[in-house]
């Protein structure tokens, strides 16, 4: 199988320590990373992906909105220029413990978070970020 992942999830990935929207929103979320760990594809996305999913059932699932379409385009633009991987929509890719790591790295000096603006989980990320991801679920090498 592969992975369905909006590229603003990239970065949203690298910090997730176990909390989101809802109980059941972090345990699929946490599914997903348990997926990415084992090697499982991924394959970049618009729109709502497989993170997003238990969200797509409430009403107005903010997974719709411009500003997260535009938080996507966003990231994606930030990751090209941090990797120099040619990406968009339909790019299939395995999310190693090397990229993991060159992520990582962008994401704690700042390079790759213009798209956090404005995020309500920006400052936890901040934290996480803060204390070398200590706790994170994806692992760099």
């Amino acid at each position: 199988m592969t992975i369905r992942l909006r590229p603003h999830h990239f970065l949203c990935m690298l910090t997730f320590v176990g909390e989101g929207y809802s109980p059941r929103f972090v345990v699929n979320y946490g599914r997903v990373i348990d997926r990415i760990r084992a090697g499982e594809r991924v394959v970049l996305v618009e729109g709502p992906d497989d993170i997003c999913a238990p969200l797509l059932g409430t009403d107005d699932p903010h997974c719709l909105n411009d500003s997260v379409r535009q938080r996507d385009a966003q990231a994606l633009a930030d990751v090209v220029s941090l990797t120099g991987l040619r990406l968009a929509t339909g790019s299939d890719l395995e999310l190693d413990a090397a990229l993991i790591t060159r992520l990582h790295a962008g994401f704690a000096a700042g390079t790759i978070r213009q798209a956090c603006g404005g995020c309500q989980w920006s400052g936890l990320c901040d934290q996480v970020a803060g204390k070398g991801f200590a706790g994170t679920r994806v692992k760099g090498g």
